[in-house]
């Protein structure tokens, strides 16, 4: 394979060849993605680099922390792990390579093509929450695993994929038991973003900024009942099961945001 450069304002991207225009509309997507996630968060993260992998094979070479987290992901949120982020860059398949990997569900390919913008706000919670990776290592992807939920549900919401995802809950609901709250490392890269989604119904997204950025040194349980102006973790967990039942109605009217 032949690797060329593609360059934008503070993004440099590699790519095979043949995704020289996809490489473009990638750059322009995270410069946009960008834009939003300096308003947002205190602490910006300088220009990075894109790797386009043309395989998957390739990417999981480059990566292999992204081989664990698959293995330890719920069948129905794997479709959805397609990049990584690391200090300086991030890796992510060729969009031709997201399409093909979409269902036939709507928002899949949606959500796909978004994998770039959820990348690159992982990067800025990294930047902003003290002890989330990147950098990763193994004391800092055991963080990472603890934390899964606050990580990819945050990546997800700020990309703007959590308006894409009710067909995949959906599926996750009739599948295996009920999910935990907040959702296990099994579940985080599909349902992490529907914690995001209630809180920022009811609290603004200003309160999902404070609950990304941390730190939350009492634990996960501390951390949703302050996000949620103090209520009973059992009532938030009442509330966001019946917004997970919401999502997977069919028609679920798009979430508008306050804050």
């Amino acid at each position: 394979m032949t690797w060329v450069e593609t360059a934008s304002d503070t993004f440099t991207a590699r790519h095979d060849t043949r995704d020289g225009a996809d490489a473009q509309r990638v750059l322009a997507q995270l410069e946009h993605a960008r834009d939003r996630l300096d308003e947002r968060f205190p602490y910006g993260v300088g220009e990075l680099d894109v790797v386009l992998h043309g395989t998957g094979a390739q990417l999981t070479a480059a990566q292999p922390w992204l081989t664990v987290q698959r293995a330890l992901t719920e069948p129905a949120g794997r479709r959805y792990l397609v990049g990584w982020t690391t200090s300086r860059e991030l890796h992510v398949l060729a969009p031709r390579l997201l399409a093909h990997r979409a269902s036939n569900v709507e928002g899949s390919l949606e959500m796909l093509m978004l994998a770039p913008s959820a990348l690159l706000a992982r990067r800025y919670l990294g930047a902003n929450h003290p002890g989330l990776p990147p950098p990763f290592g193994p004391r800092r992807f055991t963080r990472y695993l603890r934390w899964a939920w606050l990580v990819e549900g945050a990546a997800q919401w700020f990309s703007g994929q959590a308006r894409h995802v009710r067909p995949a809950v959906a599926r996750r609901l009739h599948e295996g038991k009920a999910p935990s709250f907040p959702p296990s490392r099994r579940d985080a890269a599909l349902l992490g973003g529907t914690v995001f989604d209630l809180l920022a119904r009811e609290e603004g997204e200003h309160a999902c900024v404070r609950l990304a950025c941390g730190p939350h040194p009492d634990g996960a349980a501390q951390a949703l009942v302050r996000a949620f102006d103090g209520r009973a973790l059992r009532h938030s967990e009442a509330a966001w099961r019946t917004h997970l039942a919401r999502l997977a109605e069919p028609g679920e009217p798009p979430r508008r945001r306050r804050g």
